[in-house]
């Protein structure tokens, strides 16, 4: 079953099965539509989520990787709205902290877009990368109140620290 919205950052689509959301993406054209329960409450929290109305997500999801994925991917889940990381950091996070280009090929294959909130996780200089684009990235950023300076860099307050 699929479901699609549009958003500030393009068209998501998100696909469940009867028990779980699988995946959030962004594409390019909206499809047939077969909702669901499940389908329904993600649209409305990320209705909420772009309306600001919501910094956190209450739903039930599964993505499928590697043990070294879902660890990635785990933590990610951690950062709190307005928050960034950057890659060195979420590979410390999950005790591997020579592991940096591992962690950002995870982070880019990250199947929940916004959920699994990949999009705050940055580069030690500067944006990084982000699988639905830069633009898309600054968007979601400056949604949830992130300033991004004129040379990319992250100001203190908007640095989260893993305890």
């Amino acid at each position: 079953m699929r479901q699609f919205i549009h958003t500030p950052i393009g068209i998501l689509e998100l696909c469940a099965d009867q028990r779980k959301l699988r995946s959030v993406s962004l594409v390019e054209e909206i499809g047939e539509s077969i909702s669901n329960p499940i389908l329904e409450k993600a649209l409305t929290q990320l209705q909420e989520y772009f309306a600001q109305k919501r910094k956190e997500f209450e739903l039930f999801f599964l993505a499928n990787g590697t043990p070294f994925q879902i660890a990635v991917w785990s933590k990610m889940r951690e950062i709190p709205y307005g928050k960034v990381v950057t890659y060195g950091q979420l590979a410390a996070a999950i005790g591997q902290p020579s592991a940096v280009r591992a962690v950002a090929n995870a982070v880019g294959q990250n199947p929940l877009l916004i959920l699994q909130p990949c999009h705050r996780v940055v580069a030690s200089d500067g944006l990084g990368g982000f699988s639905a684009g830069l633009e898309a990235k600054r968007t979601l950023l400056h949604l949830e109140g992130v300033e991004i300076s004129e040379n990319k860099a992250f100001s203190e307050k908007y640095l989260f620290t893993f305890s």
